[in-house]
């Protein structure tokens, strides 16, 4: 059974970003930068909780949604499928500081291991299948990016202000 016409429709906007990723070149870079401001109001607006909750909703309305798209065309994670750099981006950049280093090492750390793919995320993007398959390698290099983002910020001040001692 596919889905309706208006399912497939929100599903394709939501799955590439609301068309930022039908830009000709580097669509997860493009998606990665367009999350910046998100990620800020989100960090701004929201406390933690809040904050990862959203995002947690959205990797499950991504994985339906890019379910949605690949159920029609029956292709695997196809370029244009952006969401899950959206996901990946938010979840790189829980519990850091609300600074232009955090984000800007945090854009750099995410695209890095998103497109080198080292372990595990080479391993989820293999096996992995359907919308859940699209979003868990992302996913993954946004852990792995936020726990090396985390070691800078607890033990340098590249990240800006530091966590208080005591």
């Amino acid at each position: 059974m596919s889905a309706s016409p208006v399912i497939q429709k929100v599903s394709f906007q939501i799955a590439t970003f609301f068309s930022i990723g039908l830009l000709p070149k580097m669509p997860g870079t493009w998606a990665t930068l367009a999350t910046i401001p998100l990620a800020w109001v989100m960090m701004t607006n929201m406390n933690l909780m809040a904050y990862m909750g959203f995002t947690f909703l959205l990797l499950l309305i991504g994985a339906f949604a890019c379910e949605v798209v690949e159920t029609r065309t029956g292709q695997h994670d196809q370029g244009h499928l952006v969401i899950d750099e959206v996901v990946g981006y938010l979840i790189t950049m829980t519990w850091l500081p609300i600074t232009w280093q955090s984000f800007v090492f945090g854009f750099v750390f995410f695209r890095a291991l998103d497109i080198v793919k080292p372990f595990p995320i080479n391993f989820l993007d293999r096996r992995m299948k359907g919308g859940l398959g699209v979003m868990l390698d992302d996913v993954a290099a946004g852990v792995l990016a936020n726990v090396v983002l985390q070691v800078i910020y607890t033990k340098t001040n590249w990240l800006g202000s530091q966590l208080v001692t005591l």
